[in-house]
């Protein structure tokens, strides 16, 4: 399973280096082929790998829709800038735009939305000056609510301790409320513990890795060592295993090692962002946009759902990774049930956290 997904995933970071699924920036018309094409912040993990599958799933099921996805090789705001302007010349007939940094988009994004090329944000919510009005994401705060009372579950009645938070990019919003779920949390429902952080893990493998291993370190007796990002989750794992920690650890996302961590217990739970849902969402909603409203997106925050992942689904998790196929399959209750009744999903853009 590890093995077909990494292809896929290596596969995917050769299309975007390469260059152009397709050819030529002048689109037909609604009726005919629309070039279209996502940005991500960070084209080599495992969050930015599953969006860009939802959204090519849903580029192919739609039919005579060119795609393209582009980002960086590592998280870089001002690289991926670059790749998502390059993209406005080739995909005017609308684009998905996922980052990390938001203010640095605020510009591009406004000039996208100028020359009427229609933009979606993905799971990092617009900000004020980029003329961007549609946002698909998950509730990030209640996603962080959900790791601490999955952690408090297992910590026992009344425990009194530290647990120490990590945040790969400290000021993105999306990783930013999940922290402050997780630390409200426990604030509220166990006085007694002493939440430590956030503090800055990275989001580049090694650089999170040396991160987390001083924080175990600097806290040896913690309760728990919880994580907001991809890499957080199976660095935690890794260290837990070497360090034979009695701590509890977790994180975000199914990259395949995290998948790994839960199956053998290392990490007692992963959050899932349920990433290839909400990039299969906002492409299907973009292209449904396009050809039967004029180009009119809905307005507001497109509420997208996440879940636990724990030794209950586990096997059932990682059989939906072995493939776009059967993610597809898995997701596709979900799918038409929200597209279904799209006004019953949308909440203002300010609520958005």
């Amino acid at each position: 399973m590890h093995a077909r997904l990494r292809t896929t995933a290596a596969a995917l970071g050769a299309l975007v280096l390469l260059g152009a699924v397709g050819c030529g920036n002048n689109s037909p018309g609604k009726n005919g082929k629309l070039n279209m094409g996502i940005a991500v912040a960070n084209i080599s993990l495992n969050f930015a790998h599953e969006m860009v599958l939802g959204a090519q799933s849903a580029a192919d099921h739609a039919g005579k829709v060119d795609f393209k996805a582009v980002g960086p090789p590592n998280t870089d705001g001002p690289a991926e800038a670059q790749l998502f302007q390059n993209l406005t010349a080739r995909s005017r007939d609308g684009i998905v735009l996922e980052n990390l940094d938001p203010p640095i988009f605020t510009r591009p994004a406004a000039q996208a939305v100028d020359k009427g090329i229609p933009v979606v944000a993905l799971d990092t919510s617009p900000t004020d000056g980029s003329k961007v009005n549609f946002y698909v994401g998950n509730d990030n705060y209640a996603l962080g609510e959900l790791m601490a009372k999955e952690a408090l579950k297992r910590l026992g009645t009344a425990p009194k301790g530290e647990i120490v938070i990590g945040v790969p990019n400290p000021g993105t919003p999306v990783l930013d409320n999940r922290a402050k779920g997780i630390a409200d949390t426990f604030k509220k429902e166990a006085p007694n513990v002493k939440v430590l952080g956030p503090f800055q893990t990275y989001s580049d493998p090694g650089q999170n890795y040396s991160s987390w291993s001083a924080q175990v370190n600097a806290h040896p007796n913690a309760l728990a060592f919880l994580g907001v990002g991809d890499a957080d989750s199976y660095n935690l794992a890794k260290i837990k295993k070497a360090e034979h920690g009695k701590w509890l650890t977790a994180g975000f996302d199914v990259d395949p090692k995290t998948l790994d961590a839960v199956k053998d217990g290392s990490n007692f739970v992963t959050i899932d962002p349920q990433h290839f849902l909400k990039g299969y969402l906002s492409t299907a909603m973009l292209i449904d946009a396009v050809r039967n409203k004029d180009g009119k997106l809905p307005q507001g925050w497109f509420l997208s759902p996440g879940g636990v992942v724990d030794s209950s689904d586990i096997d059932e998790i990682i059989a939906r990774q072995k493939s776009a196929t059967a993610a597809y399959a898995w997701y596709k209750p979900t799918i038409d049930k929200l597209l279904a009744n799209q006004k019953a999903n949308l909440k203002p853009l300010k609520d958005a956290r």
